[in-house]
């Protein structure tokens, strides 16, 4: 039996990167033959210190505990025919692994889907920044055998590092994230947001548009957030929901027209359309910014719509809202394109080939 050791930050189920790139195929791998193991750096407790303010002492402490896991991880990398790497082993500028890694000739493929070349740390950590290199993406992609990217943007950024480079997409579990019917309660058209602190900065840059919609439709329109709160506007009565892995597709499913707004820099060019691609497989009529590959992922006025100003974002929430058949058209047709294009089923066996081309290259 070959086998594969994963190398992540975040224990399984907890990071969209690591769930939506390789967790979810764990089972084909195995069904293939593949013995799947996920080595992680942050436990629930570390992940809640690492995330939090200050804590600067705990936050040394876990530095070196991750630090000790990864030379554990050396030591027995020989037992593994193949090591993939998420964005980093460690989450400082250090890439003593992958040189080591490399230097016993281990099968390493490096595997990304942000444009992680661009510094970007959260707001609890900025004093901490200094220990981050957004440099360290060049060093490394040297040092694999390929090298996984979830675009064509990502893809052409790591092609002067290394000739190896596969285009595979973020995808989408299409048995699990699919259309159901939820027993609301509430049965007003429900206009939907679904993300992270990291990214409610982009939800929040469309208050001045739900402002318009409450001032339009009042509370006749319900509108919802899941996995964030946003603490401004709350005269507008946004709904929150906390994310949980178990009730993801039912809450997502709670959604009539899903939002995906981003602005327009350098590092939103490198995102890989998740938001969307969940709304979509859910059956759910999708709005987006057309930016990198969301303008891949959606045809506008066939599977979706674009929008780019305020006024754009309005005029389509309005649209779905006046015309609840092309939203529910506009939804089949989004499904319709995650399940051919950018699901599980679809990139099982590409991802599996990249895999054992990898090992037997060794």
């Amino acid at each position: 039996m070959k086998k594969i050791l994963f190398i992540a930050s975040h224990r399984p189920n907890r990071a969209p990167g690591q769930r939506f790139r390789f967790e979810m195929f764990f089972d084909e791998l195995e069904k293939a033959g593949f013995g799947v193991e996920l080595s992680f750096l942050l436990d629930e407790e570390a992940d809640r210190i690492l995330y939090s303010k200050g804590n600067y002492f705990k936050k040394g402490l876990i530095a070196l505990q991750s630090l000790r896991k990864r030379k554990a991880d050396l030591k027995r990398a020989k037992d593994f025919d193949l090591v993939v790497i998420f964005r980093e082993a460690l989450m400082t500028r250090s890439i003593f692994f992958e040189k080591a890694l490399a230097q016993a000739q281990v099968p390493m493929i490096f595997d990304f889907d942000d444009a992680i070349w661009i510094k970007d740390v959260s707001a609890n950590n900025r004093i901490l920044s200094v220990l981050k290199d957004e440099n360290k993406i060049k060093k490394i992609l040297p040092l694999c055998s390929a090298v996984t990217a979830g675009n064509a943007y990502l893809a052409d950024f790591a092609k002067p590092y290394n000739p190896q480079v596969h285009i595979i997409p973020s995808t989408i579990d299409e048995g699990i994230h699919k259309p159901i019917q939820v027993d609301k309660e509430d049965k007003r058209i429900c206009v939907g947001w679904s993300g992270s602190l990291t990214t409610m900065a982009h939800f929040e840059s469309l208050l001045p548009v739900l402002e318009k919609l409450r001032a339009k439709y009042g509370q006749e329109v319900r509108l919802l957030s899941i996995g964030a709160k946003s603490s401004k506007a709350e005269e507008l009565n946004i709904e929150y929901l906390p994310w949980n892995a178990a009730s993801e597709n039912e809450d997502l499913n709670q959604i009539d027209i899903g939002l995906m707004p981003l602005p327009n820099n350098k590092w939103t060019a490198g995102k890989c359309g998740m938001k969307a691609l969940l709304y979509m497989a859910a059956g759910k009529a999708t709005i987006v910014t057309p930016l990198g590959v969301n303008a891949e992922i959606i045809q506008h006025g066939l599977n979706g719509l674009h929008a780019t100003s305020q006024e754009d974002w309005h005029e389509a929430i309005v649209d779905l809202l006046e015309n609840p058949s092309k939203s529910k058209q506009l939804g089949e047709a989004g499904r319709a394109k995650v399940v051919q294009h950018y699901s599980k089923k679809a990139w099982t066996i590409p991802l599996i080939d990249v895999y054992k081309k990898a090992i037997n290259k060794h």
